[in-house]
């Protein structure tokens, strides 16, 4: 009897270890599968983690190692602060003012100190942090809203000039010239363009034969012509051409008239400016591009 029940019981443990054994097998092979999906599922991750991260780039990272330079951009009576390299040119001082205005390059009239060289650096053109950069033009759509642009006001002048004796010879402009030239006028220096000066051009005569000044105001965007009487100040955006003739027998000097209305007789004309900044004055007034 011993012997059976050790049979039995060895034969219940035998079938005991057996529902283990498939039992286990059952749970094993659920076990694996989960396994494996997670196996699947780590490994995707990985593989994710391991594919290039791509930069986007604001474009200004390859700014950091320069020097930069704060700058207050002013345009249309909108005030813009600006950080570029101290330096870059002033040609891609007006791609940055493109950005941030819209104003192509092209139309553009950047002053700092006089019209701003596109050539030159910031540095070299002694350009400082909280430097006031002024910046006159106009978008295509102001362009083409003119009625009147100025470059046609220009063409019909230049039109009418070839019919007529030269300026100087005029009667109403000959009897300011044969008073001679002014004992303080400033000094002219022929063949040579510069900038214009940090004072007023002053010591010219006007029509009227009296004293007279210009004082080119960029903050305003303004030209104050002052006499002994008064100062007027003109916007240069009103300002529709500007008229100049060599005087005859004193090449290094002009005669000059600033154009305010339509006619000849809006005509306000200067005497004796020194030749060399003459160019100056029309770019400052006219600005290169002149569209309008």
């Amino acid at each position: 009897m011993a012997a059976r029940d050790g049979a039995d019981t060895g034969g219940m443990e035998s079938e005991a270890s057996t529902d283990v054994t498939i039992q286990q097998e059952k749970v094993n092979c659920g076990t694996t599968s989960e396994g494996d999906s997670q196996y699947l599922i780590t490994e995707q991750m990985e593989n994710e983690d391991s594919l290039p991260q791509t930069s986007v780039s604001n474009g200004g990272e390859s700014d950091i190692s320069k020097e930069m330079v704060d700058l207050k951009v002013i345009w249309n009576k909108n005030k813009y602060d600006l950080k570029v390299p101290l330096d870059s040119t002033g040609a891609s001082l007006k791609e940055k003012i493109h950005s941030l205005t819209g104003l192509t390059p092209a139309m553009q009239k950047v002053m700092f100190k006089g019209l701003l060289q596109e050539d030159k650096t910031l540095r070299e053109l002694k350009v400082t942090n909280g430097a006031k950069i002024m910046v006159i033009g106009s978008t295509i759509n102001d362009v083409l809203a003119v009625n009147t642009p100025k470059e046609v006001v220009q063409q019909e002048a230049k039109a009418e000039e070839p019919k007529k004796e030269p300026l100087c010879r005029q009667k109403q402009h000959r009897k300011v010239l044969d008073k001679g030239k002014p004992e303080d006028v400033m000094p002219s220096i022929k063949g040579v363009k510069e900038r214009l000066p940090s004072v007023p051009l002053s010591g010219m005569y006007n029509k009227s034969s009296g004293k007279v000044r210009l004082t080119f105001k960029l903050e305003q965007d303004q030209l104050w012509i002052g006499t002994k009487e008064r100062t007027e100040k003109i916007p240069m955006g009103s300002i529709k051409n500007v008229i100049t003739e060599v005087i005859e027998g004193h090449e290094d000097y002009h005669m000059m008239a600033f154009q305010l209305g339509p006619t000849e007789a809006s005509y306000y004309w200067v005497y004796w400016v020194p030749t060399q900044y003459v160019d100056a004055i029309k770019d400052t007034v006219l600005g290169k591009w002149q569209y309008f």
